[in-house]
């Protein structure tokens, strides 16, 4: 077992693309080995998937593992849990970080139960504190208040992230390390289930993840008819519509378009909240948007605080005066 202290990154790809949560969870680990001392390492598994682990080493990096095999093509729960348990055995991380992606989700608890320690799941924010714990924040009671919890009694500290919540790291035009492939029997483990055929997933409605401008509603839209106005916004600021949580509750958008801990959090360039009066679970998914525009008949709303611009007044007579004056410029 490798005594260093070091954080492991299990990545993820698809068709010879990373999963962009990977490079934000290598680095945040990179921000939080600085103070630490942790050795940073990331782990792929696939099939045929060198060149991607060689893409992977442009990245600030201490070791690059990998390991491939035709039945590790498609994910599959019973052989990537066994290959990333052995990595662990193996390498002994201290920490372990997985994006809480659907994979992710699958994979992280049952990883937990056999390395025998905790998850921390859908984490927002992390940090160790002067012990060497640490500290992993995620929203609890439906988001209306943040926990932070540590596992102090087992290794490794585990937790899955939310994608998008901390920022990416650039490539580098050099690779910082020679990727490693590690052989793993894949018989010594049961599995279950194979694929059998599978089908081009449906495009989402909505990837506000990666959208640059967020034209974002609330309640004080009104209704279904009040999101015409956002699309329109949306349309001429080449962005896309999003929705707070009560919004989508009360069905007047799908689901795919809500920001907050409960939905999505985004980092776009502008973020425009349109009667929002700025919930802690809303707030938590869009604060660090590069420039937030808040309009809001409540001056005192907590949107309104985080605003880099605040406008008091009705959405309904400021928004058609936003259009008509885009409009005039196209």
């Amino acid at each position: 077992m490798n005594l260093e202290k070091s954080i492991l990154v299990i990545g993820e790809h698809r068709n010879g693309i990373l999963n962009p949560v990977t490079l934000e969870l290598i680095q945040k680990s990179r921000e939080l080995s600085k103070n630490s001392g942790h050795k940073v390492y990331t782990l792929l598994i696939g099939s045929n998937i060198k060149e991607i682990a060689e893409e992977t080493s442009h990245y600030d990096v201490d070791k690059m593992f990998f390991v491939q095999d035709e039945k590790l093509e498609f994910y599959n729960t019973d052989a990537y849990t066994f290959v990333v348990s052995e990595i662990c055995k193996e390498v002994g991380p201290d920490v372990v970080f997985i994006g809480a992606t659907p994979q992710g989700r699958d994979l992280a608890p049952r990883l937990a139960a056999r390395c025998k320690t905790g998850l921390t799941a859908d984490c927002t924010e992390l940090e160790f504190d002067e012990k060497g714990f640490l500290l992993m924040t995620r929203p609890a009671f439906g988001g209306n208040l943040m926990a932070t919890i540590t596992c102090e009694k087992h290794r490794p500290q585990m937790s899955t992230v939310r994608p998008g919540v901390f920022a990416k790291g650039k490539r580098a035009s050099k690779t910082f390390v020679i990727p490693e492939e590690i052989k793993i029997d894949l018989t010594k483990t049961i599995i279950r289930g194979r694929i059998i055929k599978q089908e081009k997933q449906k495009k989402e409605s909505a990837n506000i993840s990666e959208a640059k401008v967020l034209i974002a509603g609330g309640r004080g839209m009104g209704g279904k008819a009040g999101f015409n106005l956002l699309t329109r916004l949306a349309e001429l600021l080449d962005g896309t519509v999003a929705a707070s949580r009560p919004v989508i509750d009360q069905g007047w958008i799908d689901k795919s378009h809500q920001v907050g801990q409960t939905g999505k959090t985004v980092r776009p360039r502008l973020y425009i909240a349109c009667g929002i009066s700025g919930a802690l679970q809303h707030i938590a998914g869009m604060q660090e948007s590069d420039f937030i525009i808040a309009i809001n008949k409540n001056e005192d709303a907590p949107i309104m605080k985080i605003a880099d611009l605040a406008i008091v007044g009705d959405v309904h007579k400021i928004l058609p005066e936003m259009i008509s004056r885009l409009e005039s410029k196209k």
